[in-house]
Parts: structure tokens; sequence; C-alpha cells
């Protein structure tokens, strides 16, 4: 594999190009938007910039690097050549089923078609193309170019030669692939939401507050964020969409979405993205700041 197009210039898109390119595969970068795709060259050049500083990459692997991207407005144009394409979408279905059929039209017939969902069915995707077999699930994890997991998820119909061929591909990136079979939230996000859910509601039922809630999972659980302030790194709305498709899938009401964030998303409290989670977000600041909404009155504030 040499040629590689990601479909989505978003927080995921510009870090999987990223990762792609700094591993000197030439990539495809195709978005809609023209200001979103300057935007993501914007982004993975602050972030090689950030590596240089570092001293992880040289400066001349960071300019073969942005070399190594090209941008498109046409999924047409810049899947033509491609061996593999990530799709890195919002998660919706609808818009991915309509990227998928799209892509099964133009992309080369040995091409293999992934998919970066967190949560929506491989095998769903895959029933809209007339490569099945070639169709797989890639599911990075955020920020791309530090994580090193890369959930590889087949379909129904995925052939071992196309799993075989992206855990190799994973490795030769530098990640660590985990497969998994296609079942609603896979492993990780079956697993990983459950947990922010009940955080949430812990919270809604007055259990604990935000800073306790995420204090006791930080230090009890030696996790490195809480789960009130991943939900918020993660997208409430994000959040919201891959419950539903846990308790739709299962039909289990443990995974009913807690209300409050069911309104939390409808007022459009969305976290690190709309400025206010669980916790506020200012530009620049890496403080981390309760909501009014979540905040305690002085008096009840606890001196630690």
């Amino acid at each position: 594999m040499k040629n590689i197009t990601v479909i989505g210039s978003g927080t995921m898109g510009n870090g999987i190009a990223h990762v792609f390119a700094q591993n000197n595969y030439s990539v495809n970068l195709v978005d809609v938007n023209e200001t979103a795709l300057k935007k993501a060259l914007a982004t993975i050049e602050k972030n090689l910039d950030r590596q240089v500083s570092k001293g992880t990459i040289s400066q001349e692997e960071k300019t073969n690097t942005l070399n190594n991207i090209t941008t498109y407005t046409s999924i047409k144009d810049g899947a033509a050549n491609a061996d593999l394409v990530v799709e890195a979408a919002t998660e919706n279905m609808a818009i991915k089923l309509d990227i998928f059929r799209q892509l099964d039209e133009v992309a080369p017939a040995d091409c293999i078609l992934a998919s970066n969902t967190s949560s929506i069915s491989i095998t769903k995707i895959a029933s809209v193309t007339k490569r099945a077999d070639k169709v797989i699930g890639m599911h990075f994890m955020n920020p791309v170019p530090m994580m090193k997991l890369v959930e590889v998820i087949n379909g129904y119909k995925t052939s071992k030669e196309v799993t075989e061929t992206i855990l190799t591909l994973s490795k030769n990136i530098g990640k660590i692939p985990a497969e998994s079979n296609d079942y609603p939230g896979f492993i990780a996000n079956r697993i990983l939401l459950p947990m922010i859910n009940e955080a949430i509601s812990s919270l809604h039922e007055g259990v604990g507050g935000v800073e306790e809630i995420d204090t006791v999972m930080k230090l009890g659980m030696a996790h490195p964020m809480g789960p009130l302030q991943l939900a918020d790194f993660i997208g409430l709305d994000v959040c919201l969409a891959i419950l539903n498709v846990l308790h739709d899938g299962f039909g289990n009401p443990k995974y009913a979405p807690c209300p409050l964030l069911v309104n939390m998303v409808t007022a459009g409290n969305l976290g690190v993205k709309t400025g206010e989670g669980f916790y506020v977000y200012t530009p620049g600041s890496k403080e981390l700041i309760v909501s009014p909404q979540f905040a305690k009155p002085q008096n009840e504030l606890i001196n630690y």
C-alpha cells in the first residue's frame, strides 16, 4: 500500500492524515469544505512543529510529511488512485452510508474501504457496497498522532486477507492494533461509554460533584482523565450518539443515556468544542473550571 485517501478533515481526519504522511505514505485528504482543508493543514503543521520542538522529528521530516499530503474537495478525484480509503466523517449513519456508496463507485476495485467509526456497524456500512469483503473498521483514538491504539473491526463479510493487511498496516504506522468483531460499540465504546454515562448519572442524582467524580476516577482508578472531563473532550453529542447506538443495538435499558446528557446536548453545551460542558474551556488556558451549572456555593467548596 502506498496511496491512502482520508475522507473528512476534522480532528480525527487530519490526525489520521498526519500519521500516514509522517510514515511516508502518499495521502489524499478529502473534504467538501475548502476552508476546513486549510484549517486541517494548519493543524497538522502546528502538531508537527510541536514534534520538532520536542526533538521527536527533524525539520526535514516535517517538510516531507506536509509534502506527502494533497487536498481535494471531490471524493471522485481524491479516491481515484487509492489503495486504502479511511472514512473519518461525522458519526452519522446516513452520511457514512452515502460516502461508502460513492467510494464503491469511484475507488479502484481492489481498494480497501475502512471507516473510523467509533460505534456504527461495519456490516451495515459494507452492505451498501459491492465489496463487503473489503470493508473494515479502523477506529483510531484521539489525539491520533499520540495514541497508539487502533481498534480493527471485522464486518460480517470482511475477508481474513483484508484483516491481516490492516493489522500489518497499523503496525507499520507505529500503532498497536486490537481486533474486534462487529457488535454495537465494538470493544472500546461498549466499555467506555457506559462508564461515562454512569458518571453523568452520579452527578445527575447528586452522588457527587463534577470534581469529586473525576478525582475519584483519576486518583482511585489511575485514569489519566476523569470521565466527565473525558466526555467533554470526546464531545457530549458524540457520547450521546454512541449510547443511542448501544441502546438501540442491544435493546437493554442499561445503555439508556442519562437525561442530563440529553439535556446538555439539546442545549448545545457539548464540551470542549463549544467551550462549555461539565467544565468551561477558555482558549489558551489549561485550567479546569467547573461549569457554573454544576458549581457549588462557596461555603460548600472543598479545600484540597
